[in-house]
């Protein structure tokens, strides 16, 4: 009986026990950013508490986004070095332990060590491990399992912001930050469930390491593949990172803000928590309609980012005017529109970029993203909130949230061949046929005529990676990193 034919152990098996991985995404994105877009519950807690401005409120939610992102980069390198399991394992001990050390809050500096930094730190060893490793379980369902996972932030909106509500009502706001430290040491029995996929080049970097593991240049060899270092060089890396910079800058100022809107226009506090709450059930239904929709494989994934982005800075915009003459059903329909668009496109920004960069360096290239991009997420929410402290309303911090986002819009444009549409079938990449990790494996062919400028969306005459000048390593015993930009 011949022997059936071994299956390259890298290769994404869209499937199996990605579906695992899939549920702890689900709960990680619940514990992370749904937490994180229900905090506008204690924003009024704590102006009316400390008695602070709401630009120095803002500046804990935006403390604790910056450093996740910030901080990203540490837990891609720390997840090349040991695993994805134990990195995030610290992590939600991490984010648990600053929650219940903020209920112990004497004033805002004390909230800014504690949710902001420490749960940041926690929040930042935690998401970008997750997020790979259900990239690396899926290639033709990739998007619609990113899309799954992501379903988590919907949901958590939807009940969270309530739930918070009544928390704050029967134990207070330290009461209820203890329960939500509690809560979120549940990401480590979720990082406990992760069996991330060997990547080749852990097992070569694995070899080359043994050889010095003491010289500097050893370590500094390692610690700048580890972090992918040289994707700060190329073009559609960076013009990709301030896009996304620009969309972060924005879009957590309705998570901050739109609460305490609706109760400043009129609104009670249970109507103004619902409505953060719809926005919650519409981001659900949004994740899943984009991730099925762009696997379908009609449009090109830049091109579907672009339209989502551009209608959820449009009802950014409109979230003010809308509720201005005191119509709640206005704001209602506003807030339905502006979650399911900004719901569509948070899946797509991490479906893009092993697009971008190739699926070998997205580890590296998600952390120096979310580092790049902490810049626009540590000054937005404060400053709509000096323009609140500024204008008495907060008609300025929308206009410029959705302004924020509609610049990122345009940014985008700026991809390479950005304006190039294939039709469907020239879209047949890895992505959607075959896992990137057994592309990379199977075709090691050096094209040294082959333009930086090709296509990303994939030319049928050009289907196998190339190598930049810049992606081979002048330290010693690294080898060369393979960028498939054919995707």
């Amino acid at each position: 009986m011949g022997r059936a034919p071994s299956r390259d152990p890298t290769a994404a098996p869209d499937g199996g026990w990605g579906w695992v991985v899939v549920g702890a995404l689900f709960l990680v994105s619940a514990l992370v950013f749904g937490l994180i877009r229900s905090l506008g519950i204690f924003f009024v807690e704590f102006m009316q508490y400390f008695g602070r401005s709401a630009q120095a409120v803002s500046w804990i939610t935006s403390i604790g986004v910056a450093v996740q992102q910030l901080m990203s980069p540490l837990g891609t390198a720390l997840c090349n070095a040991y695993g994805a399991r134990p990195v995030v394992m610290v992590g939600g001990l991490l984010s648990g332990l600053g929650l219940i050390l903020a209920s112990q809050a004497t004033s805002l500096t004390h909230l800014y060590l504690t949710m902001g930094f420490i749960s940041g730190l926690g929040w930042a060893l935690v998401f970008t491990p997750v997020v790979a490793s259900v990239m690396q379980y899926f290639s033709q369902k990739r998007s619609l399992a990113m899309g799954l996972g992501f379903t988590g932030v919907g949901i958590s909106s939807f009940v969270f912001s309530p739930l918070f509500q009544l928390l704050v009502e029967v134990y207070a706001w330290r009461g209820a930050l203890l329960i939500l430290g509690a809560l979120s040491f549940n990401i480590m029995a979720c990082g406990a469930l992760i069996r991330p996929l060997r990547s080749p080049k852990t097992k070569t970097q694995t070899l080359t390491d043994k050889v010095d593991e003491t010289s500097c240049s050893s370590v500094c060899s390692r610690a700048y593949t580890y972090l992918e270092l040289s994707l700060l060089f190329q073009k559609p890396f960076i013009i990709y990172a301030v896009a996304i910079t620009l969309f972060n800058a924005g879009y957590f100022v309705p998570h901050v803000y739109l609460v305490a809107h609706s109760q400043h226009v009129g609104f009670s506090e249970y109507q103004a928590a619902f409505t953060m709450s719809a926005a919650g059930v519409a981001d659900l239904a949004g994740r899943v309609v984009a991730g099925l929709t762009s696997d379908l494989g009609r449009m090109r994934l830049p091109h579907i980012l672009s339209v989502w982005t551009g209608f959820t800075s449009l009802f950014m915009l409109l979230l003010s005017p809308c509720s201005s003459g005191g119509s709640y059903t206005s704001l209602l329909l506003v807030s339905l529109a502006y979650g399911f668009c900004a719901g569509a496109m948070a899946p797509l920004i991490f479906s893009l970029v092993p697009e971008i960069v190739g699926m070998q360096r997205m580890l590296g290239a998600l952390g120096l993203l979310q580092l790049i991009e902490s810049v626009g997420g540590l000054l937005g929410t404060p400053l709509s909130g000096w323009l609140k402290d500024q204008t008495g309303s907060y008609l300025g911090s929308f206009l410029l949230a959705g302004g924020c986002l509609l610049l990122g819009t345009l940014v985008l444009a700026g991809l390479p061949n950005f304006f190039s549409c294939n039709p469907p079938a020239s879209l047949k990449c890895p992505k959607q046929n075959q896992s990137p990790e057994s592309e990379l494996l199977n075709h090691t062919v050096s094209m040294p005529n082959v333009s930086s400028d090709i296509p990303m969306s994939g030319a049928k005459s050009l289907s196998v990676p190339y190598l930049k000048d810049h992606d081979v390593q002048p330290s010693p015993g690294l080898g060369l990193s393979l960028e498939n930009t054919s995707v």
